[in-house]
């Protein structure tokens, strides 16, 4: 017997995930929709003897799509072939705004589907002086109609055991106006099995993904003949519905007398001042750079020293041979180059993640709307922008929302830009390198570096988009249309799901990659295609008669190194990268890097392992990453191949470089176009290269 599947639907910021994270708790995953990218939330809950199935909708205001996750919505909710199709929806509301979710739960009954209606964040009714009438209410939407609180688990035992609930029929609310209905008479008799609402939405819709092109142009010609435009029949339906459920609303939910300024109003005052709102915010992202740094470093610095005791205790255990040279020379040091970097990257999540529970993340869209515009972009543009701080992957996948094609172009094309957490690793490194660990008016230099580093990835996005918005025509003009959700305490479940959910992915996500390239990085440095590889100590001994044992060692391995296979690719772009300030290994760090950002430090990792003979029972040549990296010599200069020069020019690449394989990918796949794609990896190149090579030549 199939397992029913219950659907949760609802507007953006009524705790919805909330809801489904309490309910699903670890039995849930996050894929994507078939054939498309719109992140798709499955789970199960077990409960009344059976498992149920449960989907969390993407967050929409109604379900005419103008988005590609409100389209999804749609098609789960009106096509009865769709895997996801739901045996029941659970339109989930806040007390502060019902009318909009009984739009929603109207139009999900009146397209046939059952449904049930729950007020989540119930504790709010009482503070904001919201007061429901519920046998009213539920008399009024014909179902039943739960309270729960999704932060303690209030009301969700009662929630699970209404998933067998099957409301029965459902009065039409929306009165179709007569001057469309000879239209909806005569698609009727081209759709005779369907509802009439969902008739309606046929119409009033120019595509609907699951119809057939031949029933598409059916309904198109419709249109022409009655002379009607879906704008126009979407617009009747919103005034119509939302002027009646205000009216049927008053008897039904009262709200008290309040002469004071609730929380919300009272904070909105600060940070949605024209003046202190944008201080507060400049504040809180240097707050944010400046913790990073503070809060991970002795993990950090646990991690480093532990790891490199397990590298070096692995290598004395092991017996001597290729394999125990790949686990610990390939293997274990590519992965410990990523590792050390986990705790940055969760506490950044975990700050992002707090900003977006707190409601404080839509003040953001609100504020920066009116400066985005100038660059051709939109309030919402700052969705994408920021999520670009985590991966530019699922931060281009984010730009659907926004409705006007041009601003999602061009947020999708300057997105990259931003500084993506597979960037962190390597400005780490290299800041802590390169850049003095002292104070500058009180605060830590190095994160003063970093800071100034996400602000360069912000400069050149939006410059990039005042380009591209003088090249790109716009056919349609933009509306910022956003609500400003009621502060209020963090679901600590949600945040800490999101740290895990984005900390793993990046974690895993690359390590698989960097496995990869850890093991064919150590074949070819391992091997070599001519007689210089397999014969290095001879050379080695007849170039260098004089050098002692411990020297004669250290001078084969890295023989060996630049004539392995590694080696020569390492050498074939060294003119390339030279004016860079860069020599053959850190080109090798470049090349691996374009599979995943990260995989640089792990490269680097790998490589100076190979070029090293190190007794792993000597405790003083016991050295950590940062220890090889600083004592390498770029053989080009004859000085330290992370110096103040290099390192800049190398973190200036960084930051304006194309990121990665992924991004290309995506970029590919969401613009439909490899015009596009290749223009933005060509640009951002070769920005990086331009920028790196003046500031190499400049500090050298």
């Amino acid at each position: 017997m199939k397992n029913p599947t219950i659907a949760f639907l609802g507007n953006p910021n009524v705790g919805k995930t909330s809801l489904f994270n309490r309910i699903t708790k670890l039995h849930q995953h996050v894929g994507n929709y078939p054939g498309i990218t719109v992140e798709k939330r499955d789970g199960s809950v077990k409960a009344n003897g059976k498992t149920y199935r449960i989907i969390d909708l993407p967050g929409t205001y109604t379900l005419f799509p103008t988005s590609m996750d409100e389209e999804i919505v749609y098609d789960v909710l009106a096509d009865k072939e769709n895997p996801a199709h739901p045996d029941l929806v659970v339109v989930v509301a806040e007390p502060n705004n019902i009318k909009r979710s009984i739009v929603l739960y109207q139009q999900a009954r009146e397209l046939g589907v059952p449904a049930i209606f729950v007020v989540n964040m119930i504790d709010e009714a009482n503070a904001k002086g919201i007061d429901i009438d519920y046998h009213r209410l539920e008399a009024y939407l014909h179902t039943k109609v739960y309270t729960t609180d999704a932060r303690n688990g209030k009301g969700i035992a009662q929630l699970i055991n209404g998933f067998d609930e099957r409301p029965g029929y459902f009065p039409g609310q929306f009165e179709i106006h007569d001057n469309h209905k000879a239209a909806l008479e005569e698609a009727k008799k081209a759709f005779p099995l369907h509802t009439e609402y969902q008739t309606w939405q046929f119409i009033a819709q120019e595509n609907v993904s699951f119809l057939t092109e031949e029933q598409q142009q059916t309904l198109a010609d419709i249109r022409n003949r009655h002379q009607l435009s879906s704008n126009t029949l979407q617009q009747a339906e919103a005034i119509q519905r939302n002027a009646k459920i205000e009216n049927d609303l008053k008897k039904i939910i009262l709200q008290k007398d309040n002469q004071h300024l609730n929380k919300t109003n009272k904070i909105d005052k600060v940070l949605l001042h024209p003046v202190w709102g944008y201080i507060v915010f400049f504040f809180l992202l240097f707050l944010v750079f400046q913790l990073v740094f503070i809060l991970s470093e002795p993990i950090m610095d646990w991690i480093d020293e532990h790891f490199s005791t397990l590298i070096d205790y692995a290598a004395s255990i092991l017996p001597e041979g290729p394999l125990s040279n790949l686990l610990t020379q390939g293997v274990l040091a590519g992965i410990g180059g990523i590792i050390i970097f986990v705790p940055q990257i969760a506490i950044l999540f975990l700050l992002i993640s707090l900003m977006e529970e707190t409601g404080y993340m839509s003040r953001v869209v609100f504020l920066m709307d009116r400066w985005l515009r100038p660059y051709g972009l939109n309030g919402k543009s700052v969705i994408p922008l920021m999520s670009g701080v985590g991966c530019a992957v699922p931060a281009i996948m984010a730009a659907r929302n926004i409705e006007n094609t041009k601003e999602r172009l061009v947020t999708m094309l300057v997105t990259p830009f931003m500084t993506c957490s597979a960037r962190l690793p390597i400005y780490v490194v290299l800041i802590s390198l390169v850049i003095p660990d002292e104070t500058f008016l009180g605060f830590g230099l190095q994160g003063l570096i970093l800071n100034l580093l996400y602000i360069l990835g912000v400069v050149a996005a939006l410059l990039s988009a005042a380009v591209l918005n003088k090249i790109i025509k716009n056919q349609h003009k933009s509306f910022l249309i956003f609500e400003l959700p009621s502060y209020k305490s963090p679901d600590w479940r949600n945040v800490g799901m999101n740290m895990w959910e984005k900390t793993s992915g990046f974690l895993f996500g690359a390590g698989k990659i960097i496995l990869a390239m850890a093991i064919i990085l150590w074949v070819l440095g391992n091997f070599g295609p001519n007689d210089k590889f397999r014969n290095a100590e001879t050379y080695v001994q007849q170039a260098n008669p004089t050098l002692s044992e411990e020297e004669l060692g250290e001078e084969i391995a890295s023989f060996r190194l630049e004539h392995s296979f590694l080696g020569y690719m390492g050498m074939g772009i060294e003119p390339l990268v030279r004016p860079l300030g860069y020599d053959w290994k850190m080109g090798i760090g470049l090349i691996s890097s374009f599979a995943a950002r990260e995989v640089f430090v792990g490269t680097m990792a790998t490589v100076y392992s190979l070029g090293e003979e190190v007794d792993p029972d000597d405790d003083e040549e016991r050295e950590t990453l940062l220890t090889r990296m600083r004592s390498e010599i770029n053989r080009n200069t004859g000085q330290p191949s992370y110096n103040l020069a290099s390192g800049v020019s190398l973190l200036l690449f960084y930051a304006f470089a194309m990121q990665c394989m992924s991004t290309i990918a995506i970029m590919k796949r969401e613009t439909g176009s490899w015009k596009w794609t290749i223009i933005q990896t060509v640009m951002m190149t070769g920005l990086a290269y331009i920028v790196a090579f003046i500031a190499y030549q400049l500090l050298k």
